[in-house]
C-alpha cells in the first residue's frame, strides 16, 4: 500500500458536496490526475474563488532552513528542490481541498518574485558573469546575496510592506532573453498533480517601474523605453503556457495604484495592446493591490481589450468600490479582494457578504470572484499551529490557511449555499472582540488622545545640542559605531529557548547573557569602535522583544512572515491599548555600560516601527495606537537617561515603509509618524544624544520629514542602494544633525576591503561636513557570522582612521 494513494472527498467548510468519496489506487496511475482534477471541478464549479498568492516559507519555515542549509554547503541543490516541490504541492492541495477555483502557481520563489522575473527576462547584470542558458542557483543567489567577489543587487521595500524585493538594474544595452522557464515548469508540476492553476507573472509595466538604471546609466534614462524589448520574452512565456494547457494567466500590476502620469499610463495601455494577440485564447486577469486605483487609471485599465477580469484590493482600496459601482465593463469578471491579505484579523463575513452582494448587483453574480486583497505572503501561515495562543484572542484571528477558507465560505454564500454555522461562529467572534474588556484601557486612551494637535520638541536646536554632547562624549572626527545587534549564534538562541521553557533558571540565563555582552563589549574595544552597543543577545526580534513587555500585545509561536530571502519575522499582534508596566531595557543597558568607559548606546525600537512591523488592531486609527506606543517608549527613554545612559538609539527602520502609496495621503501620515518619534525623546537633556536608524527604503522623497524628526544622529542604509541617499545632499539639502550613511552591506556575506570603505566615506565627505559624519554598517549584524563581522568591522575602523589622518593633514 505504500505506493497507493487515497483520494478522500469530504464535506469542508465552504464546500457544496455533502458526500464523502474515497478511492485508493496507484499514485502514478494516469487516472489519479484525471479523477482528482475532475472531482474538484465537479464539487466546486458553482463557486468563484481566488487567492492572489500564498506564503512560501512553509508552516514551520521549512524553506528557510532548506535554503540556509544549501547556502552553507550542508545540503545539495536536489535536496533544496525537493523541499520546495513538497511545499508547492502542499499549498496547491490545501487550496484545492478548501474549494478555491482559481489557484495561483509561480507565486513560490526561492528568494523573491521580482528577482524571478529578472531571471525570466535574462536581465543579469554583467558583474555576475552569466554566459547565457537557463539561469541556475549560482547566478540567481549571487544576484540576491552577492558572493566573495561581487556585491548583491539592491534590495528595497515592496511598496508599503515589510517584504523586500531585489531591484532590477537595467539600461539600453541589456539583452533580454527567455532565461528561466520557472513559470511554465511550476504550471506543469501542478497539472501533473491534478491541479489546474493560474500562472502568475509580475506584469511588464510594474517590472520596469520597480527597476532602476544600472550603474553607469544616466539616472534620467526612461526604464519604460525598454517595454518593446521585454514584451517579446513575455510572449514566449505566454506561448509556452498556452502550449502546456493553461487557460488563465494572471499579470500582477501593483504599480497601477500609484499616481502615474499620462506617459506611464500610455505605456501600460500600449504594452497590453502589444500582448493582446499572443494572449488570444487565454483568460487574462490583471491584478492590483495595496491601495485604491486612481480614477483615470481605473478607466484605462477596465477599457483594455482582451482582458477577462480585473482584481482590486477592496480592503485598502475602498474608494475603488465607488468606481466599480459607477462603471464596470459588461461581461468582465471582478476579482473582489474582500479578505485582507495584510493582517491577521478574522474577516467580518456578514459585512463582506453584503459588499459582495452589492457588487453582484452591479456586475452580475456570475461575474464576481471572491478573492484576497493581495497575496497572503504578508500574513502568517496557519493558526492551527498556535497551540499556546490565548483562546479568546485566537478566535479573533485568521492566518493564511484560514483566509483561504474564508474566501471559499464567502464564495459559497454568494452562490446561495451559505454555511450558517460558520457564519454564526464568525459573528460571535466579532462580537466578542468588540465587547472584550481586555481591548480598551481608559487610563491609556486619555493621555494618548490629549496628544492630538499638540507638538513635542526638544527645547534646544540640534547644533547646540551636538556641541553640548561633544563636550561630554569627546568623540573623534568620523566616529565609528554599529547599528545594534551582533551575531546571534545557535547557542545563544538555544539559551533563550531554554529560559523561556523554564529549563534553566533566571540566574543561569542572566549569567550567560552577561558573558555574551561582555564578549561583545571586549570585541568592540579591541576593534577600537568609538560608541558601543551591547549586541542585544537577550532579544529575539527588535519588535517582538518590546511587545512582550508592553500591554495590549499577543504573540505567536509560528506566526512567521517572510521579510526577504530566508529572513522571516514574527510580528506581534496588537489587540488592545498599549502601555508599559515596567522598564524594559534599563537592566541590560546599565550592565553593559558598567563594562566599559566608552559610551554605550541604549537600544530601543521606535513607536512607528513597532506599529508598522506588528499586526495592528483595525478597530481604531493607526495613529492612535502609535501615540500609545510613543508614550510607553518615552517612559523608557527617560528611565535610561536616569540610569546614566548618555546615547540612546530609537530605531525607526520602518518609518518610510508606512508611507501611504497615494500622495494625497502622505502628509497626514508623516505628520503623526514624525510627531510620535519626537514624543519619545522630547524630555531628555541636551547632553543626551538621541540616535535613530532607518534602512532599505527610498528616503530621498521624505528627507525633510526625516530632518523634522530632530534626532541628533541618524544612521541610514546607503551602500546596498549604491549611495542613492547621497544624491539628495548633492542636490543642495543641508543636513545639520549627525548622519551615518552605511558604509557596507550587512545582508551579504561579502567582506569589504578597507580601500572600498574609504572610497565610500570619501564620496560622503564630498557632500557632507566631516564634523557631522559617522561611520557605520548599513544595518544590524544579527544575521551575520562572527567570521564575517570581525574583519568587516576591522576594515571599517581602519578606513575611518585613514580618513581622519588625511583630513588632519589637509588642514
Amino acid at each position: 500500500m505504500s505506493h497507493c494513494h487515497n483520494i478522500s472527498l469530504k464535506p469542508l467548510p465552504g464546500s457544496l458536496s455533502g458526500v464523502s468519496i474515497s478511492i485508493s489506487f496507484s499514485k502514478t496511475s494516469p487516472l489519479f490526475s484525471f479523477l482528482r482534477c475532475s472531482f474538484r471541478r465537479t464539487r466546486f464549479r458553482a463557486m468563484a474563488s481566488h487567492v492572489v498568492g500564498y506564503p512560501r516559507m512553509g508552516p514551520k519555515r521549512e524553506l528557510k532552513f532548506a535554503l540556509e542549509s544549501f547556502w552553507d554547503g550542508k545540503s545539495s541543490a536536489d535536496e533544496l528542490q525537493n523541499v520546495a516541490a513538497d511545499l508547492r504541492a502542499s499549498i496547491w492541495n490545501q487550496m484545492a481541498d478548501a474549494g478555491i477555483k482559481f489557484i495561483p502557481s509561480n507565486t513560490f520563489s526561492y528568494y523573491d518574485q521580482v528577482l524571478d522575473t529578472t531571471a525570466m527576462l535574462g536581465a543579469v547584470p554583467p558583474r555576475y558573469s552569466w554566459n547565457g542558458g537557463e539561469i541556475g542557483f549560482d547566478v540567481y543567489f549571487s544576484m540576491a546575496r552577492g558572493n566573495a567577489s561581487v556585491p548583491a543587487m539592491e534590495m528595497t521595500k515592496w511598496f508599503d510592506t515589510n517584504y523586500h524585493y531585489i531591484v532590477p538594474e537595467l539600461g539600453p544595452d541589456v539583452n533580454f532573453s527567455y532565461a528561466s522557464h520557472k513559470a511554465v515548469q511550476e504550471y506543469k508540476e501542478a497539472r501533473a498533480l491534478g491541479m489546474e492553476t493560474v500562472p502568475v507573472l509580475v506584469g511588464p509595466v510594474s517590472y520596469l517601474l520597480l527597476s532602476k538604471p544600472a550603474k553607469g546609466v544616466e539616472k534620467s534614462f526612461s526604464l519604460l523605453s525598454l517595454i518593446d524589448k521585454i514584451i517579446p520574452v513575455y510572449k514566449e512565456v505566454v506561448a509556452e503556457l498556452k502550449a502546456a494547457g493553461a487557460t488563465w494567466i494572471q499579470f500582477d500590476e501593483p504599480t497601477l495604484i500609484l499616481d502615474l502620469d499620462s506617459h506611464k499610463l500610455q505605456a501600460f495601455s500600449d504594452a497590453y495592446s502589444e500582448l493582446q494577440s499572443s494572449l488570444s485564447g487565454l483568460n487574462v486577469l490583471i491584478e492590483t493591490y495595496f491601495a485604491d486605483v486612481p480614477a483615470e487609471t481605473y478607466k484605462i485599465l477596465t477599457s483594455l481589450k482582451g482582458v477577462t477580469g480585473f482584481g482590486f484590493d477592496l480592503i485598502r482600496g475602498t474608494k475603488t468600490l465607488d468606481l466599480i459601482k459607477t462603471e464596470f465593463p459588461l461581461g468582465k469578471y471582478l476579482f473582489a479582494g474582500v479578505v485582507d491579505g495584510r493582517n491577521i484579523w478574522a474577516n467580518d463575513l456578514a459585512s463582506s457578504l453584503t459588499t459582495l452582494q452589492d457588487l453582484a448587483g452591479t456586475v452580475g453574480k456570475d461575474k464576481v470572484v471572491v478573492s484576497t486583497s493581495c497575496s497572503l505572503l504578508h500574513t502568517a501561515v496557519d493558526l492551527e499551529n498556535e497551540t499556546e495562543l490565548d483562546q479568546e484572542i485566537k478566535s479573533w484571528l485568521a492566518f493564511a490557511a484560514q483566509k483561504v477558507v474564508e474566501v471559499n465560505a464567502l464564495a459559497k454564500a454568494l452562490s446561495g449555499q451559505k454555511d450558517e454555522a460558520y457564519f454564526s461562529s464568525n459573528a460571535a467572534a466579532q462580537a466578542s472582540r468588540k465587547s472584550s474588556p481586555r481591548v480598551t484601557n481608559e487610563a491609556v486612551q486619555k493621555p494618548a488622545a490629549a496628544l492630538k494637535g499638540s507638538d513635542h520638541r526638544r527645547a534646544t536646536n540640534v547644533s547646540a545640542r551636538l556641541d553640548a554632547q561633544q563636550k561630554k562624549l569627546n568623540l573623534p572626527n568620523l566616529p565609528t559605531t554599529t547599528i545594534g545587534s551582533f551575531p546571534q549564534t545557535m547557542d545563544l538562541r538555544r539559551v533563550r529557548r531554554e529560559f523561556k521553557a523554564k529549563k534553566i533558571s533566571e540566574d543561569d540565563y542572566v549569567k550567560t547573557i552577561k558573558e555574551e555582552i561582555n564578549n561583545v563589549v571586549k570585541l568592540q574595544e579591541e576593534l577600537d569602535i568609538d560608541v558601543l552597543v551591547h549586541g542585544e543577545p537577550e532579544r529575539n526580534d527588535m519588535v517582538e522583544y518590546f511587545g512582550e513587555q508592553l500591554s495590549g500585545f499577543a504573540f505567536t509561536v509560528n506566526g512567521w512572515v517572510q521579510s526577504y530571502g530566508s529572513r522571516c519575522v514574527k510580528p506581534p499582534i496588537i489587540y488592545g491599548d498599549v502601555s508599559r508596566p515596567k522598564a524594559m531595557t534599563v537592566f541590560w543597558s546599565s550592565m553593559a555600560q558598567s563594562m566599559t568607559k566608552r559610551p554605550m548606546k541604549g537600544m530601543l525600537t521606535g513607536p512607528v516601527t513597532i506599529l508598522n512591523w506588528s499586526f495592528v488592531r483595525n478597530d481604531q486609527p493607526r495613529f492612535e495606537t502609535c501615540y500609545q506606543i510613543a508614550l510607553a517608549i518615552k517612559d523608557e527613554v527617560e528611565d535610561l537617561e536616569k540610569a546614566g545612559i548618555t546615547v540612546i538609539q530609537i530605531d525607526e527602520a520602518a518609518l518610510r515603509e508606512g508611507l501611504p502609496l497615494r500622495k494625497s495621503e502622505q502628509d497626514f501620515y508623516l505628520k503623526w509618524a514624525v510627531h510620535s518619534f519626537r514624543i519619545t525623546n522630547c524630555g531628555v537633556q541636551d547632553t543626551t544624544q538621541v540616535h535613530t536608524h532607518m534602512c532599505y527604503s527610498n528616503f530621498n522623497d521624505i528627507i525633510h520629514s526625516i530632518m523634522d524628526m530632530d534626532a541628533d544622529v541618524i544612521t541610514i542604509e546607503n551602500s546596498r542602494s549604491d549611495e542613492k541617499l547621497l544624491s539628495v545632499f548633492r542636490e543642495g539639502v543641508k543636513y545639520r544633525a549627525g548622519i551615518g550613511p552605511g558604509v557596507y552591506d550587512i545582508h551579504s556575506p561579502r567582506i569589504p576591503s578597507t580601500e572600498e570603505i574609504a572610497d565610500r566615506i570619501n564620496k560622503m565627505l564630498a557632500v557632507l561636513e566631516s564634523n557631522i559624519l559617522w561611520v557605520n554598517p548599513d544595518c544590524g549584524l544579527k544575521t551575520r557570522k562572527y567570521s564575517e563581522v570581525k574583519p568587516a568591522l576591522s576594515n571599517m575602523v581602519a578606513a575611518a582612521k585613514l580618513l581622519r589622518t588625511q583630513l588632519a593633514s589637509a588642514k
